[in-house]
């Protein structure tokens, strides 16, 4: 009789142990999903230029081929208020052959971050993304990307964008720099051609892990 009694009083501090051990895993389970959501809200995408945010284009300016004499056309327009569309057409007329826009954007820290996002859609068709550290640079960092038909999104890492100067590239290490002063986009892919760019957004992100 005595044996039994002692099982049973096994079996309930066993099973009082286990409830134990189970409550205190899920609280601690849920503090850290409070940390993970808390963490990720800490670390999103700085805003550089959002269409669904504003009313007209200031700050924006279009840059063609006619500086060089040539003859290629684009413009920027704001459309359904929330969407920049940069659209024209390139001629290879007078050595020309691009087209661009530029958006200047004060004096941004890029100090703690590791990419530019773009919520775009496109028209397979290459762009490149271009930025410069300072308005008084005469060089710039860009990359090229491919702009499919269709809503996406474009994440490009600072230091992959190479120093340029008139289309050459330069002796100078890739983007690695504090500041960005200027943000643009340009078509130049050597055919005659239309094109058009919608933009949504244009973000700074941080490179961060869970």
């Amino acid at each position: 009789m005595l044996m039994i009694i002692i099982m049973e009083l096994k079996i309930n501090v066993t099973q009082i142990i286990k409830c134990y051990l189970l409550k205190y895993f899920f609280k601690i389970f849920f503090l850290f999903l409070l940390k993970c959501s808390f963490f990720v809200s800490m670390v999103e995408a700085k805003i550089i230029y959002d269409f669904s945010k504003v009313e007209n284009l200031d700050g924006w300016y279009v840059v063609d081929d006619g500086v060089m004499g040539g003859r290629s056309k684009g413009k920027l327009k704001f459309e359904n208020g929330d969407t920049g569309v940069f659209s024209g057409k390139i001629s290879l007329e007078n050595y020309g052959g691009f087209s661009s826009i530029r958006y200047y954007a004060g004096k941004l820290n890029v100090k703690k971050n590791k990419y530019i996002t773009v919520i775009l859609s496109g028209d397979d068709k290459y762009y490149q993304l271009r930025i410069r550290s300072s308005r008084n640079d005469r060089h710039v960092y860009t990359k090229k990307f491919f702009a499919k038909d269709g809503w996406q999104e474009i994440r490009i890492p600072l230091d992959s964008m190479e120093p340029y100067f008139r289309g050459q590239r330069l002796r100078m290490s890739n983007f690695d720099k504090k500041y960005i002063s200027e943000i643009g986009f340009l078509i130049g892919n050597k055919v005659r051609e239309n094109f058009e760019l919608k933009i949504r957004s244009i973000m700074l992100e941080e490179d961060y892990e869970l």
